[in-house]
């Protein structure tokens, strides 16, 4: 068990990352997606990992990334950096500038249980050409595995950061830390995880950012370095989206446009009233309207920025596509209201 004490400058600051790291996330999928959890919680991306290692290239950088990276636990810190989050290239310049003798240690402790091979003593070493054949793995198994189902990532991300954002408002910060997952526990002012090693750590005083994936495995991670954030990535499972149930008792619920609409803002985090006409198709005076009527109940917040009008989903609006989400998958259907129509002013 590792007991966090956080402080008042921790607390004050505690907040949720605003995207996914591409790095980030390949690091711990590669752990994740060969494990049972990797099934339950993210199923495609599990099937996804299988095909991966079954083709050449991609299955070459599979069998790379699993060889040089701990089969499971805690990862060496400096594979998840705080930087680099625009894309798997900036992630990768972050890794590289690591100092030598960090590399070194965090792998070296890495390495304790796993027997030495040439390749893991130049990997812990931080020689240049095996950072770089690592590199190109993380990039292709990236390409292969979740560059297809990142906007669903990024979707199942931001529904969640959306419903966590609602038990704040509603109940304090006890309630949302009670809410994370099971194996975190909110003993004032200590923060208690059933993590991948124990121990007691006080926060930095810059707060503390919370991660919820997919791909976090079976356990809470915790990631603690001076001068930044507490970064805590914690498991929940992917969404279930697409047609079928879900899809049906939206729309059953606000008509099958706006739920289209509503969607559609949920995977893109936000877009012009342009941009919703083309991504939900249909014409730009429908698109206005579909999302001022949404925008009327609560769940569509719209900001003008220049001659541009953008939408974005608010809390309740991603709520709502938890709860019918959850719904479906049960077998019960939300309540009809009997006037979410598509021609409703």
């Amino acid at each position: 068990m590792l007991r966090l004490q956080l402080g008042s400058a921790d607390l004050c600051r505690v907040r949720f990352v605003d995207r996914l790291h591409p790095v980030g996330m390949v690091m711990m999928a590669g752990q994740a997606l060969h494990g049972p959890t990797g099934s339950v919680m993210a199923p495609a991306l599990a099937d996804r990992a299988v095909a991966a290692g079954a083709d050449g290239v991609a299955g070459a950088a599979a069998m790379m990334l699993r060889h040089l990276l701990p089969a499971r636990g805690r990862l060496p810190d400096f594979l998840t950096p705080f930087d680099g989050l625009e894309s798997v290239t900036a992630g990768l310049d972050a890794i590289r500038a690591t100092p030598t003798r960090r590399i070194r240690a965090e792998v070296t402790a890495a390495y304790a249980d796993v027997a030495a091979t040439p390749l893991r003593r130049r990997f812990a070493a931080a020689d240049p050409e095996a950072l770089d054949l690592f590199g190109r793995a993380v990039e292709t198994w990236f390409g292969a595995v979740l560059a297809p189902h990142w906007a669903e990532l990024t979707a199942a991300h931001r529904q969640h950061v959306a419903s966590a954002a609602h038990r704040l408002t509603m109940g304090g910060l006890g309630v949302l830390f009670a809410g994370l997952h099971p194996a975190i526990r909110w003993r004032p002012p200590v923060l208690e995880v059933r993590t991948w090693w124990s121990g007691e750590v006080t926060g930095t005083g810059h707060g503390m950012l919370l991660l919820p994936t997919p791909l976090a495995g079976p356990l809470p991670r915790v990631l603690v370095q001076p001068g930044h954030p507490v970064l805590l990535v914690y498991p929940v499972p992917m969404p279930r989206r697409g047609a079928g149930p879900t899809a049906d008792a939206l729309g059953r619920l606000l008509g099958a446009t706006r739920a289209v609409v509503l969607r559609r803002l949920a995977e893109s985090g936000g877009l012009s009233t342009t941009a919703l006409a083309d991504a939900a198709g249909v014409g730009l005076s429908s698109a206005s309207e579909h999302a001022t009527a949404l925008r009327a109940a609560g769940l569509v917040a719209s900001e003008r920025h220049g001659g541009t009008v953008r939408h974005r989903l608010t809390p309740l609006g991603a709520h709502l596509l938890g709860e019918v989400t959850e719904a479906s998958v049960a077998g019960v259907a939300p309540p009809a209201t009997g006037t979410a129509r598509d021609d409703l002013p």
